[in-house]
């Protein structure tokens, strides 16, 4: 997705995806998203199978924020707890957010209508090399996503051959 996509539910809001390799500063890149002086959910993209998760987890933060619901401080942060099957918020950004060992990163840049999308920003600030986002794939770890998405037996066959793109709705 290097094209922004536009949002169906809400018309004027875009997401933007960016695919990171080999970064250097995963522990920097946190610490600044949680000072808020970046932009951007920082993921984890070994428990990414698919764009369409990020896509579902930003479409329903902002639902929330609009409607003022959201359960986290930020519209960054509510896409983070949003792909996590739990309810748990420091569970979700351990599992789904950068952590400092980190060496590939995907940021999800959204545009709720009232910022606009401004990828130089976070390309400026990751020391790694900017890929495109289809080889998220090749990052997806299965045994990972199998183990934090408590997915059955009968689901690993189609996770293994990519007949579908599960996500998870908390």
């Amino acid at each position: 997705m290097d094209e922004p996509y536009n949002l169906e539910l809400f018309p004027g809001c875009q997401i933007k995806l960016l695919l990171f390799r080999n970064i250097r500063n995963a522990a920097a890149l946190k610490r600044k998203a949680m000072e808020g002086s970046i932009e951007g959910a920082l993921l984890n993209p070994a428990l990414i199978l698919d764009a369409l998760q990020i896509r579902v987890a930003a479409n329903k933060a902002i639902h929330l924020h609009k409607l003022g619901k959201m359960k986290t401080r930020s519209l960054n942060a509510e896409i983070i707890f949003n792909l996590s099957p739990t309810n748990n918020i420091s569970e979700a950004f351990k599992k789904f957010g950068l952590s400092d060992s980190n060496s590939d990163v995907l940021v999800a840049l959204t545009d709720d209508g009232r910022n606009t999308l401004n990828s130089q920003e976070i390309i400026s600030h990751v020391d790694g090399q900017q890929v495109s986002l289809a080889e998220l794939s090749q990052l997806t770890d299965i045994t990972q996503v199998k183990k934090v998405g408590q997915i059955s037996k009968s689901i690993v066959p189609m996770l293994e051959t990519n007949y579908c793109s599960p996500f998870w709705l908390p």
